[in-house]
């Protein structure tokens, strides 16, 4: 599932691949930007914030969500795609790699001067340069009332957790992901927790929080309800949490070690 390490690994390898090189080839296949063509330009760095990957290209950025499916291969000319052409939602060619995208939650093209148009509403950036503990506990904290679960997915607060970590979050600090903010001791320890977690899952390709990378060991809680907590033995236990700004999520906790 694409979260903040995913995509910043996906910005990493573009960027390897990409920066310095002139585009001889684009096609963006999304009916508002179809008709953009970009070849001939240079691509100058390809960045992650939070979520969300920024392609930065003569005068224009391609803004890019990878939401829940979508993923970026980067090919060898005339190398047979690992997915079906119709997937694919844009393509960015060099004279030694093809980009593509394929089934991406969101592609546009817009000036980079209007960068913070669709970015610069984030919290943030838990791998960014600029990474900002304070300010994060602060935005968090701003709405104490609200579950912690959904105001760690809220990228407004901090960008670049999704359910996985956020439920491996809750558990790991020993918290209900129902509990209001404000009655959550060591807001700052969260935060803190949350920022090791990532940035530990940057540069692999499996995720883990357990330190386990086998399959079936890499999470305490996430997707194992019913299944015996690995600290204590009990059953895990599932709901769905969510707010009007956010989609209902599949939420994960054991009863004992969470309180």
């Amino acid at each position: 599932m694409p979260e903040g390490d995913t995509v910043y690994r996906t910005a990493e390898h573009l960027n390897a691949v990409l920066a310095g090189q002139v585009l001889t080839g684009c096609d963006i296949r999304v009916p508002k930007f179809a008709t953009v063509d970009l070849t001939g330009e240079r691509v100058d760095d390809v960045v992650s914030r939070g979520k969300h990957l920024l392609m930065r290209i003569g005068e224009f950025s391609i803004h890019s969500h990878l939401k829940m499916e979508g993923t970026w291969h980067v090919y060898r000319p005339e190398t047979r795609w690992r997915k079906p052409a119709w997937q694919a939602r844009a393509i960015l060619k060099t004279a030694e790699w093809t980009a593509v995208g394929f089934e991406l939650g969101k592609v546009e093209v817009l000036r980079r001067s209007d960068e913070d148009d669709v970015v610069g509403y984030l919290g943030p950036d838990l791998l960014g340069p600029g990474w900002d503990a304070v300010e994060a506990e602060r935005r968090l904290a701003s709405d104490p009332a609200r579950e912690i679960d959904v105001a760690l997915l809220d990228q407004r607060n901090l960008a670049g957790l999704g359910n996985v970590f956020v439920n491996e979050l809750c558990f790991l600090r020993g918290v209900l992901p129902t509990r209001p903010v404000g009655e959550v001791t060591q807001l700052g320890a969260v935060v803190a927790l949350a920022h090791r977690l990532i940035t530990a899952n940057r540069d692999r390709v499996e995720r883990t929080t357990t330190g386990d990378t086998r399959p079936g060991k890499q999470v305490f809680v996430y997707n194992r309800a019913g299944q015996p907590c690995r600290r204590c033995g009990t059953p895990i236990l599932t709901g769905k949490l969510g707010a009007s700004e956010l989609a209902l999520r599949d939420t994960y906790w054991c009863p004992h070690c969470q309180t």
